[in-house]
Order: C-alpha cells, then structure tokens, then sequence
C-alpha cells in the first residue's frame, strides 16, 4: 500500500472522516494528542547492530539507570515496534511507534522504572509511495538478538521482557511471539491486520505472555470485520488476555481521533491512545480492566 511522506505533509484538521457518520450526537472528533511529543527524544541513545540478512539495524535505547534510577534494582524491557514508513523519520520513530511517552518521568514512574528499545526496519519508499522493507520473518532473529543485547549490556538490572507495536509493528508483535512464545512476559499487538492461526494462539497462551489485544472496530486500514471478528472466539480463548475492541478510538481529550495525512487513519492510530496510557485527561482509564493505564499493567506484571 501506498503511504503519504509524513515528513513532507501537515495534517488536515478540517478533513470530516467517513465514520463520522456514525457518531453519537454529544460525541466529537479530536485532531490533536494532548500530550507534548518530540520532547524526549535526546534522552534515547543510538546504536547499530550489524545484520548481514536485512542490513545493519539501527536502534535506540533509553536507559532508565542513566537517567537517575536505582542501580540497584531490575526494570522491564520494553520494546517498541514502528508501523510501515515510520522507520522513515528516523529518531521521530521513537514518537511515531509510541515508546516517547513512556520516556516521560510520569511514565517511568507509574512503571517503576523501565528499559525502552526502538528498532528501525531498513525501509525505502518507492516513486509511487509504496515501502519496501519494512517487518517481515527475516527480521525476527536479529530483533530478538538485539533485545538479547540489551538485556546482556544491563544485566544487573534487567527484569521482565515486554514487546509491543501497532500496524505492521503488531504483526511483527505476533511474529516475535509465535517464534519465541515464552520469551517475552507481557505483549500488545495493536491493530494488526495480521492474527497467528488457532495452533500459534494455543501456544502463545500455554506459554504464559501476558496480552493486551487493542483494535479499533472502525479502523479505516486493519479492517475490523476482517481482521478480528473471524478469529474472535479463538482470542477470546487465550489466557491471561485483555481484548481491548472499543467502538471508537479517542484522544485523552475525550474526542473520537482523526488523523488525515491525504488518507484517514485516526481509528488506525491506537497507539496515539496508548501514548496516552490509555487514559482521559481527566484521570479516567479507558478500560475498567486498566484502572491505571499500560503503565499500571506493566507493573502489574512485573510484580507478581
């Protein structure tokens, strides 16, 4: 698919989405997160892991120990997977794939402290907008042997594992726990066109991850109706699983979120929401499973 050069376009905020439509009359559509981004950028360190198979990863990584908490103790590992075209931005990535706010001190606080990894995919766009190489199979052994070094460079202070991403980042999300099922303690694929088999859910579920499912029923580009609801039963099996399906995708300000970029994609950008800890402004949790947000969940997990 064709995508719009992000570095090169303003959002429309006058574009009315097709879904609106379908909005309850005291509802309204937001076109801003509420939160600041592109302020915790230089607080990431950059690196590169040679790749003979996809090309030299480049990666960053914010350290929660260099940054003023206890060397004594064990923080989670958190890697963020970017969506298709975002590796484009280059350090914007750590905003677009949604690790930025978890930098934040109010994030690493509500954590506990935590390890935040964002890999860059070797992408390249074609005249026509299409991407090349962005997360496939191939990349599934050199991204774990990246989180493998991390975790080996901090391995005094190394806790639980975590990985999640939205868009072809959910996919790969699921690729990494279909490889390495019982690798990870916590994951959240968020609106994925891509759901494992029955067999892979299986397995995934008996290995003990810890999931959050997030998607949109009006995503405009993972297709509800297509993506989820044929395998709804299968997820609805797994263990230790939240489904998160609201109706509609919010910012923290209460709006329905809009995001038109040439082509609507505001139901797609749940990770904006999740950036938002998956909570309102006003302290009130966008899941009554959630009380206290992704970063009560992560710390949840990491506490038992």
């Amino acid at each position: 698919m064709a995508l719009p050069d992000f570095k090169q376009l303003k959002q429309d905020k006058t574009n009315i989405p097709a879904w609106a439509e379908f909005l309850k009359k005291d509802a309204f559509i937001s076109y801003e997160n509420t939160y600041k981004s592109k302020i915790y950028f230089d607080l990431f360190d950059r690196y590169i892991q040679p790749c003979a198979e996809t090309g030299d990863i480049r990666y960053y990584v914010y350290d929660p120990v260099k940054h003023g908490a206890d060397p004594t103790k064990k923080y989670p590992v958190l890697m963020w997977l970017h969506g298709a075209s975002n590796s484009l931005m280059e350090e914007g990535c750590i905003m677009c794939c949604g690790a930025e706010q978890y930098a934040s001190p109010k994030y690493q606080q509500a954590m506990g402290g935590a390890y935040l990894i964002v890999p860059l995919g070797n992408e390249e766009r074609l005249p026509d907008g299409r991407i090349l190489g962005t997360w496939g199979k191939e990349h599934s052994a050199p991204i774990k042997a990246i989180f493998d070094r991390v975790c080996a460079e901090h391995c005094a202070n190394i806790g639980k594992r975590f990985v999640m991403g939205a868009s072809s980042g959910g996919y790969f999300t699921w690729q990494l726990l279909e490889d390495y099922g019982n690798y990870f303690d916590g994951a959240i694929p968020i609106s994925s066109f891509y759901i494992p088999e029955d067999a892979a859910l299986e397995r995934i579920s008996e290995g003990g991850t810890h999931l959050i499912i997030a998607h949109g029923q009006h995503d405009e580009m993972a297709d509800f109706s297509e993506c989820i609801v044929p395998r709804m039963e299968a997820l609805r099996q797994m263990k230790n699983c939240i489904l998160f399906f609201p109706e509609w995708v919010y910012n923290g300000d209460g709006g329905v979120s809009s995001v038109f970029y040439g082509l609507e994609m505001g139901q797609h950008c749940m990770i904006n929401w999740v950036q938002h800890d998956l909570m309102f402004d006003d302290g009130t949790p966008a899941d009554e499973r959630l009380p206290d947000g992704v970063t009560g969940w992560i710390r949840s997990i990491c506490e038992k």
